[in-house]
Protein backbone atom coordinates (compact mmCIF):
# COMPACT_ATOMS: atom_id res chain seq x y z
CA UNK A 1 0.00 0.00 0.00
CA UNK A 2 1.33 3.42 -0.91
CA UNK A 3 2.02 5.86 1.90
CA UNK A 4 0.38 9.24 1.48
CA UNK A 5 2.09 12.50 2.44
CA UNK A 6 0.73 16.02 2.52
CA UNK A 7 2.00 18.23 -0.28
CA UNK A 8 3.31 21.23 1.63
CA UNK A 9 1.22 24.36 1.13
CA UNK A 10 -1.83 22.56 -0.31
CA UNK A 11 -4.67 20.31 0.75
CA UNK A 12 -3.52 17.72 -1.79
CA UNK A 13 -1.73 14.51 -0.95
CA UNK A 14 1.06 12.75 -2.80
CA UNK A 15 1.83 9.04 -2.71
CA UNK A 16 5.09 7.38 -1.84
CA UNK A 17 4.81 4.43 -4.23
CA UNK A 18 6.93 1.33 -4.46
CA UNK A 19 9.17 2.06 -7.48
CA UNK A 20 8.58 -1.46 -8.76
CA UNK A 21 4.87 -0.68 -9.27
CA UNK A 22 5.28 1.61 -12.32
CA UNK A 23 8.03 -0.67 -13.63
CA UNK A 24 6.08 -3.94 -13.48
CA UNK A 25 2.33 -3.30 -13.14
CA UNK A 26 1.93 -1.97 -16.70
CA UNK A 27 2.70 -5.50 -17.94
CA UNK A 28 0.00 -7.01 -15.74
CA UNK A 29 -2.63 -4.33 -16.45
CA UNK A 30 -1.89 -4.08 -20.18
CA UNK A 31 -0.58 -0.53 -19.81
CA UNK A 32 -3.50 0.96 -17.88
CA UNK A 33 -1.47 1.38 -14.69
CA UNK A 34 1.20 3.31 -16.64
CA UNK A 35 -1.41 5.76 -17.92
CA UNK A 36 -2.91 6.39 -14.47
CA UNK A 37 0.53 6.57 -12.85
CA UNK A 38 1.85 9.05 -15.44
CA UNK A 39 -1.10 11.37 -14.87
CA UNK A 40 -0.82 11.17 -11.08
CA UNK A 41 2.91 11.89 -10.84
CA UNK A 42 2.52 14.88 -13.16
CA UNK A 43 -0.42 16.07 -11.05
CA UNK A 44 1.60 15.75 -7.82
CA UNK A 45 4.44 17.78 -9.32
CA UNK A 46 2.01 20.44 -10.57
CA UNK A 47 0.51 20.71 -7.06
CA UNK A 48 3.97 21.16 -5.56
CA UNK A 49 4.65 23.87 -8.15
CA UNK A 50 1.40 25.70 -7.37
CA UNK A 51 2.25 25.64 -3.67
CA UNK A 52 5.62 27.26 -4.47
CA UNK A 53 4.19 29.74 -7.01
CA UNK A 54 6.18 28.31 -9.91
CA UNK A 55 5.17 26.81 -13.23
CA UNK A 56 8.50 25.01 -13.40
CA UNK A 57 6.86 21.81 -12.11
CA UNK A 58 4.11 21.85 -14.71
CA UNK A 59 0.57 23.18 -14.79
CA UNK A 60 -1.54 20.66 -16.67
CA UNK A 61 -1.06 16.94 -16.07
CA UNK A 62 -3.90 16.28 -18.53
CA UNK A 63 -1.91 17.86 -21.34
CA UNK A 64 1.08 15.67 -20.49
CA UNK A 65 -1.11 12.59 -20.58
CA UNK A 66 -2.83 13.53 -23.86
CA UNK A 67 0.56 14.12 -25.48
CA UNK A 68 1.50 10.55 -24.62
CA UNK A 69 -1.84 8.95 -25.49
CA UNK A 70 -2.80 10.81 -28.68
CA UNK A 71 0.47 12.47 -29.65
CA UNK A 72 1.85 9.28 -31.20
CA UNK A 73 -0.08 10.25 -34.32
CA UNK A 74 2.49 12.98 -35.05
CA UNK A 75 5.37 11.22 -33.23
CA UNK A 76 7.00 14.17 -31.39
CA UNK A 77 4.59 15.03 -28.49
CA UNK A 78 5.13 11.86 -26.41
CA UNK A 79 8.89 12.36 -26.49
CA UNK A 80 8.50 15.99 -25.41
CA UNK A 81 6.12 14.96 -22.65
CA UNK A 82 8.49 12.31 -21.27
CA UNK A 83 11.44 14.70 -21.42
CA UNK A 84 9.47 17.52 -19.77
CA UNK A 85 8.33 15.17 -17.00
CA UNK A 86 11.97 14.37 -16.26
CA UNK A 87 12.81 18.10 -16.34
CA UNK A 88 9.99 18.75 -13.85
CA UNK A 89 11.32 16.00 -11.61
CA UNK A 90 14.78 17.61 -11.70
CA UNK A 91 13.26 21.01 -10.87
CA UNK A 92 11.35 19.46 -7.95
CA UNK A 93 14.59 17.93 -6.69
CA UNK A 94 16.34 21.28 -6.92
CA UNK A 95 13.50 23.00 -5.02
CA UNK A 96 13.64 20.41 -2.23
CA UNK A 97 17.43 20.07 -2.06
CA UNK A 98 17.48 16.54 -3.47
CA UNK A 99 19.87 14.97 -5.94
CA UNK A 100 18.85 12.53 -8.67
CA UNK A 101 19.27 11.45 -12.24
CA UNK A 102 19.76 14.03 -14.98
CA UNK A 103 16.72 14.68 -17.20
CA UNK A 104 18.39 13.65 -20.46
CA UNK A 105 19.60 10.31 -19.16
CA UNK A 106 16.27 9.60 -17.50
CA UNK A 107 14.47 10.43 -20.74
CA UNK A 108 16.69 8.03 -22.71
CA UNK A 109 16.10 5.25 -20.19
CA UNK A 110 12.35 5.88 -20.35
CA UNK A 111 12.39 5.63 -24.15
CA UNK A 112 14.78 2.68 -24.46
CA UNK A 113 14.00 0.72 -21.26
CA UNK A 114 10.74 2.14 -19.97
CA UNK A 115 10.49 -0.10 -16.84
CA UNK A 116 13.91 1.12 -15.71
CA UNK A 117 13.04 4.75 -16.48
CA UNK A 118 9.72 4.49 -14.63
CA UNK A 119 11.44 2.85 -11.65
CA UNK A 120 14.05 5.61 -11.39
CA UNK A 121 11.49 8.39 -11.89
CA UNK A 122 9.29 7.05 -9.10
CA UNK A 123 12.26 6.45 -6.80
CA UNK A 124 13.41 10.06 -7.21
CA UNK A 125 9.86 11.43 -6.85
CA UNK A 126 9.49 9.48 -3.59
CA UNK A 127 12.56 11.29 -2.26
CA UNK A 128 11.14 14.64 -3.40
CA UNK A 129 7.75 14.01 -1.75
CA UNK A 130 9.37 12.97 1.53
CA UNK A 131 11.74 15.95 1.52
CA UNK A 132 9.00 18.50 0.82
CA UNK A 133 6.86 16.93 3.57
CA UNK A 134 9.78 17.21 5.99
CA UNK A 135 10.61 13.51 5.94
CA UNK A 136 14.13 13.77 4.55
CA UNK A 137 15.57 10.68 2.95
CA UNK A 138 13.67 7.61 1.84
CA UNK A 139 15.97 5.45 3.91
CA UNK A 140 14.46 3.92 7.03
CA UNK A 141 15.66 5.39 10.31
CA UNK A 142 18.75 3.80 11.76
CA UNK A 143 18.10 1.32 14.57
CA UNK A 144 18.78 2.67 18.04
CA UNK A 145 22.17 1.83 19.44
CA UNK A 146 22.15 -0.29 22.58
CA UNK A 147 23.33 1.43 25.75
CA UNK A 148 26.94 0.82 26.73
CA UNK A 149 27.21 -1.33 29.83
CA UNK A 150 30.10 -0.75 32.17
CA UNK A 151 31.44 -3.74 34.05
CA UNK A 152 30.50 -3.92 37.72
CA UNK A 153 33.35 -3.42 40.21
CA UNK A 154 34.62 -6.70 41.67
CA UNK A 155 33.05 -7.70 44.94
CA UNK A 156 35.06 -8.22 48.17
CA UNK A 157 34.87 -12.03 47.90
CA UNK A 158 36.46 -11.91 44.43
CA UNK A 159 39.27 -9.59 45.49
CA UNK A 160 40.98 -11.77 47.75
Amino acid sequence: MAEEVQIAGTNERGKIRNPLAPALLPFITLGIYAIVWYYKVNKEMAEMGRARNTEELGTSPGTSLMAVLIGWIIIVPPFLSFYNTWKRKCAAERLTGQDGMEAGLGFLLTILLSPVGYYLLQRDLNDVLQAQAGGGSSLPPAPPTPPVQTPAPPSESQQG
